[in-house]
């Protein structure tokens, strides 16, 4: 890594203007823009860097700038140089699908209409690209009734030309079937250039020329032609109003929402014309190595309309204030060629539209997390950053975390969650009911599992695996040992499971502990937690282990605490042994089902008969909600708690 002293510039201008940072393969990996060169830049050799910036200037052997008239000038060159140089190390917003062209094979022989997503290729002719594909897809159908060119493949056409046989597309409507001679080589080219001048008309046209058509087709009394393009104009019409929603019609622009979550952001728009939602689409920031501190804002809207791909409304409709709001609305102004002001409506529709838009890019990011999840590679990027960072020994193929659940120190239990080369392995899942004579807080719940576990390695260690397989017998679960084990908790829960694996001499295990207030790393004997970087694959992935420890200890405390409703409120019924309780729980399901049944309900129910029932009856009413052992029950909810 280089010194940053080494190229520190000297003399730098006090004017507006944007500087690059250049590594030693004379790469561009950042590009800044600054009101005051000499104070930003200034800036990035001082000490006490935040860690990705840190990372940067010590990777960096040189940096130039260039100075500009304006601010605005500043940002578009900005702009400008991130689109040609793709900077590592600037904010980078990923869409979450391309946009969908249609295109006709002009040069064919027999011309051909389709859907693609795929990049521009000569010899075809695009328009678009549409920002709704379903539309879209609704359009298309209709465009092939009226105008019937060629869209299957060259191998299907081929198949039909052989045969004979035209396909199922010919049969209903949506294709004139030059394949078997329906129409001439030189018909079919005629429709399919009627669809390419309609098309370079503007397909908005579309609904008078079908009805244009639709009324000729009636004075001439060719009824059943009239009619069926009375049902495109209708599937038009329906395919429009599918992608209109219940806005008013003043309600006019773009909405544009960044969600953040944890270590990652997504962004989302929503195009609204009229009342009228014509398309919505979503990115993702990769935040890898963004800088911390950098405006989002600014990467989101180039990444939106920078390209040139949408139009640009006179309102933009945003759902956070932008640190360069002024210089961001002219960038917008200058490529729009008129006015455009951005806003971040406080009350009304607006605001409830712009909450649904982020939602969306949430739902982006869940489904781009998900993905990110069952992804061999971030996970092992991930373990390998856990490896480094907490200086362990090898890496943590299979780690295992603990999790105690508890209320008011009644129904204590512990979860084991176990992760193999950084993916769930659910079926090694354990649960541990904890022995709250001994264990009366969370710490000494934590000691007595992680001791009740490492017991059972260490006497499965002297089982003869080889052994075992040869008499066709399974080998334990719990003989295969962690790499790295993950606590709940902060330096206590630590301490805890640490002093169990010294008093077991089990040197070979690494311990973490991570806390939920500031998602601090606790290691052992340290007094000084380590704090992992926002955008670690190392972090997140110790984060969805933690949240799943804690989801699985949480439905097995349920479960245990219904245990003892049923067990305090049953067990103090006269005359009502463990094989009654059963038959009642196995035709009622729960105390609340019991307590709301009739006395003929109860009466009814095998073993339990006239006199029993009535008891059982008598005694329920009697209730309360409150058991003679002090624990207060809500029926409906199922939560207890001491009285």
């Amino acid at each position: 890594m280089a010194d940053p002293a080494s190229y520190r510039p000297q003399e730098i201008p006090e004017e507006p203007g944007v500087y690059r940072f250049f590594n030693k393969s004379d790469k561009v990996i950042y590009v800044g823009k600054a009101k005051n060169l000499k104070n930003r830049l200034s800036s990035y050799f001082q000490a006490n860097l935040a860690q990705k910036t840190y990372r940067m200037v010590h990777e960096a052997v040189r940096v130039d700038w260039t100075i500009v008239n304006t601010e605005l000038e500043a940002l578009a060159l900005e702009f400008s140089w991130i689109k040609q140089f793709h900077p590592t190390y600037n904010v980078q917003f990923k869409d979450d699908k391309s946009y969908p062209y249609l295109a006709i094979s002009m040069d064919d022989e027999y011309p051909r209409i389709f859907i693609t997503r795929k990049e521009k290729r000569p010899g075809l002719k695009y328009f678009g690209p549409y920002t709704n594909a379903w539309a879209l897809r609704n359009t298309y159908e209709v465009l092939l009734k009226v105008y019937p060119v060629r869209s299957c493949s060259a191998g299907n056409f081929q198949r039909a030309v052989r045969s004979k046989r035209q396909c199922l597309l010919g049969d209903i409507g949506k294709c004139a079937a030059p394949c078997v001679g329906w129409v001439s080589k030189e018909e079919h080219r005629a429709i399919a250039v009627k669809l390419d001048a309609f098309m370079e008309a503007g397909m908005e046209d579309i609904l008078p020329t079908l009805r244009d058509e639709m009324s000729l087709a009636s004075e001439r009394e060719e009824f059943e032609r009239a009619a069926r393009i009375r049902d495109q104009i209708e599937s038009f019409e329906k395919a429009q109003r599918s992608t209109q929603g219940n806005l008013s019609d003043e309600i006019d622009g773009d909405f544009i929402a960044i969600h953040e979550e944890g270590l990652h952001a997504a962004g989302s728009i929503f195009t609204v014309r009229r009342g009228s939602i014509k398309g919505s689409r979503s990115w993702i920031v990769d935040q890898a190595r963004t800088l911390e501190g950098d405006d989002q804002w600014s990467s989101l809207l180039f990444s939106i309309y920078g390209d040139g791909t949408l139009d640009i409304p006179s309102a933009i409709h945003i759902n956070q204030e932008p640190a360069d709001r002024e210089a961001l609305a002219d960038w917008l102004t200058s490529l729009a060629g008129f006015k455009v002001s951005l806003k971040v409506p406080q009350r009304g529709d607006k605001v409830e539209l712009l909450t649904t838009v982020e939602r969306n890019a949430h739902y982006a990011l869940v489904q781009f997390m998900s993905k990110r999840a069952t992804d061999a590679a971030v996970s092992g990027k991930a373990l390998i950053e856990l490896e480094e960072a907490l200086e362990l020994a090898r890496t943590p193929l299979r780690i295992e975390c603990y999790d105690i659940s508890n209320i008011s120190g009644t129904s204590v239990v512990a979860s084991m969650v176990v992760f193999e080369d950084g993916l769930a392995k659910k079926s090694e899942y354990r649960r541990f009911a904890i022995d709250t004579e001994t264990a009366t807080d969370d710490t000494r719940a934590m000691h007595q599992v992680i001791t009740r576990r490492m017991k059972r390695l260490l006497a499965d260690k002297q089982v003869n695996h080889s052994e075992v397989a040869e008499t066709g017998g399974r080998i334990s679960k719990f003989a295969y040992p962690p790499q790295l084990i993950v606590v709940d908790g902060g330096a206590p829960q630590v301490a805890a499971a640490q002093r169990a694996l010294d008093e077991l001499g089990i040197t070979d295990i690494a311990l973490v502990g991570l806390a939920k207030r500031l998602e601090e790393v606790w290691t052992p004997h340290s007094s000084d937690p380590l704090i992992l970087p926002r955008s670690s694959e190392g972090m997140y992935l110790l984060q969805r282990i933690r949240d799943e420890a804690h989801r699985f200890a949480i439905t097995f405390h349920r479960s245990k605490r219904s245990k003892i409703m049923l067990e305090s409120l049953l067990d103090e019924i006269p005359q009502l042994g463990e094989s009654r309780r059963k038959a009642l729980l196995d035709r009622f399901g729960s105390v609340t089902a019991i307590r709301k049944a009739s006395l003929d309900e109860l009466t009814t129910t095998p073993g339990i008969g006239t006199t029993i029932g009535a008891i059982i009856y008598s005694h329920l009413s009697s209730l309360t909600g409150t058991t003679s052992a002090g624990i207060s029950v809500d029926m409906q909810t199922g939560e207890i708690s001491q009285s």
